[in-house]
């Protein structure tokens, strides 16, 4: 019995070190998705600037058709997908959820895409579809270090040898729900059609003084258009970081769930073996208090 108590309190011990790393992880967790959002809400007001700035620019336009016409030019193109995944496991059905959401949006494509992926995880999963991965970025692990990583996306989708022409680009992230929840979604943000154009010149300005672009306004169109790729990967990353996390909080609250129960278990049986052995003793003194008292009574 001494050898199953021992083995209980070091299966009780074990379960307790696990619970307070779970625990530590789903604090992290929990934080992790407060910085992420934090870092969203703050794109809203530089998203604002861009979109006003690409209202003035666009109205000085007199035309969309070669845009419109660029648009139909390239729609058989083959497409580029930029994919957020993550690179630690623990995070539930994170990667899966958002992996096969990029594979059936881009089923029906002309040709089979080019796949820019943000973790290792995800990257496995669009390989084994069949899907091409031209490059696998780490996912970054501060809000900081989400700047260089969409900096570099950029540089390396507008420099691939394959691509004479901007092809068609999506992007695919799981995005924060309410509740530690989060679902797919998707974005194309390359060609900018007609409509979006559209859309963007009505955008009214915030004041009654004229806007005036400063230097040649196709330039000034460009830079702004790069601008808006940016800050959209850049609220990608952010949403998919923060459902990561997400993720991860559920995974450790199951957890930590599952330890309180197994804890719970290996107590009570702790205990009933303990008070097993304490009567077992007992019994074995009052038999032996008996044994020795029975000789004096028989003597009197």
């Amino acid at each position: 019995m001494s050898d199953s108590m021992a083995s209980l309190r070091r299966q009780i011990d074990s379960a307790a070190d696990l619970q307070s790393v779970v625990r530590t992880m789903r604090a992290l967790a929990a934080s992790g998705i407060g910085q992420y959002e934090r870092a969203v809400a703050a794109l809203v007001r530089y998203d604002r600037a861009i979109a006003l700035g690409l209202g003035v620019c666009l109205r000085a336009q007199t035309s969309f058709a070669s845009v419109a016409s660029a648009d139909r030019s390239i729609r058989e193109a083959m497409a580029i997908a930029v994919v957020f995944g993550s690179d630690q496991g623990l995070v539930g059905q994170f990667n899966d959820v958002v992996v096969d959401h990029a594979i059936e949006a881009l089923s029906g494509a002309a040709h089979k895409p080019l796949a820019w992926v943000v973790g290792e995880r995800a990257a496995a999963r669009l390989v084994d579809a069949g899907i091409e991965v031209v490059r696998v970025y780490p996912v970054p692990s501060t809000v900081d270090a989400i700047d260089m990583l969409v900096g570099q996306l950029q540089v390396d989708i507008e420099t691939h040898p394959s691509q004479s022409a901007q092809p068609p680009l999506f992007v695919f992230h799981n995005r924060p729900l309410p509740g530690a929840l989060y679902e797919p979604g998707e974005r194309r943000l390359l060609p900018l059609d007609a409509q979006w154009l559209s859309d963007a010149t009505r955008v009214p300005w915030p004041t009654s003084n004229p806007p005036e672009i400063i230097g040649e306004p196709a330039a000034m169109l460009r830079t702004l258009i790069r601008e808006y790729l940016f800050i959209s990967l850049y609220r990608a990353c952010a949403e998919s970081l923060a459902s990561e996390n997400a993720s991860r909080l559920a995974a450790m609250q199951r957890a930590d769930k599952s330890i309180d129960d197994t804890l719970e278990t290996l107590h009570g049986t702790f205990d009933r073996l303990r008070q097993g052995a304490i009567d077992a003793e007992l019994f074995d003194v009052t038999a032996g208090y008996e044994s020795l008292a029975s000789p004096s009574r028989k003597a009197t």
